[in-house]
């Protein structure tokens, strides 16, 4: 290496030293914020506001699978569930309490912004209205601090499943609620309500391979019952 003005030769571990970027001194950065826990706070203060002016809710979502004891890996946003002549009263409601609420293109919800977390507010399930008698299933539970009703895990995974297609089948995003739920699922009610549609019988038959529910016996039609052969 050349000598500097000095006449002296610096090492090569001074010269690596002298290129490297100088890290300024000051408090640390912030840590991005949890984003769990973000939306569980934006589910309490939510559920804080309709409690109080005595709106009929319930959670519903990645949320209520966690309150029901599953696990904590939350989805993008809050869901709850209110009946469709509640949905003016509620919006008035959230924005009295200073939260942004807008009506989206989607005819079955309204949406709103809460500690910087999308909250949807759903009056329609796969396609069906909610109802009182869908409300009044639900179980008081609490969310870390705050106590509210949470949708049941059976009417849960019935409106999962019922809002399967051909367009939208995501079986990855439900296996883990149907796991971890399991001993809290009415799985003959689910058939029953569900297990017509060829989606959700797919999915309710993997569930049977995966051992995670017990085989269904489905009754035989009359046709089936007076074939040949066919003892009853």
């Amino acid at each position: 290496m050349t000598p500097n003005a000095e006449g002296v030769t610096p090492h090569l571990s001074d010269a690596v030293t002298a290129l490297r970027p100088v890290t300024p001194v000051g408090p640390p950065a912030e840590l991005p914020p949890d984003l769990n826990q973000a939306i569980l706070e934006a589910a309490k203060q939510v559920a804080s506001v309709l409690k109080k002016q005595g709106h009929d809710f319930a959670l519903a979502g990645s949320v209520a699978v966690f309150a029901h004891g599953g696990a904590g890996n939350l989805q993008h946003d809050v869901d709850f569930c209110i009946r469709p002549e509640d949905a003016e009263a509620v919006a008035a409601t959230l924005e009295n309490a200073g939260l942004a609420v807008h009506v989206p293109p989607e005819d079955w919800l309204i949406k709103a912004k809460c500690l910087g977390q999308d909250v949807d507010l759903i009056f329609e399930l796969a396609h069906e209205p909610v109802t009182p008698e869908l409300l009044a299933r639900a179980t008081e539970l609490p969310l870390d601090s705050v106590r509210m009703p949470v949708l049941a895990p059976t009417d849960l995974l019935c409106a999962l499943l019922s809002a399967f297609s051909e367009h939208y089948c995501d079986f990855g995003a439900v296996l883990p609620m149907a796991r971890q739920l399991r001993e809290k699922i009415d799985w003959q009610r689910v058939d029953r309500e569900c297990g017509d549609a060829p989606m959700p019988d797919a999915f309710l038959y993997l569930l049977e391979r995966l051992q995670i529910i017990t085989p269904r016996i489905r009754a035989l039609d009359e046709e089936e019952q007076s074939a040949p052969g066919r003892h009853p």
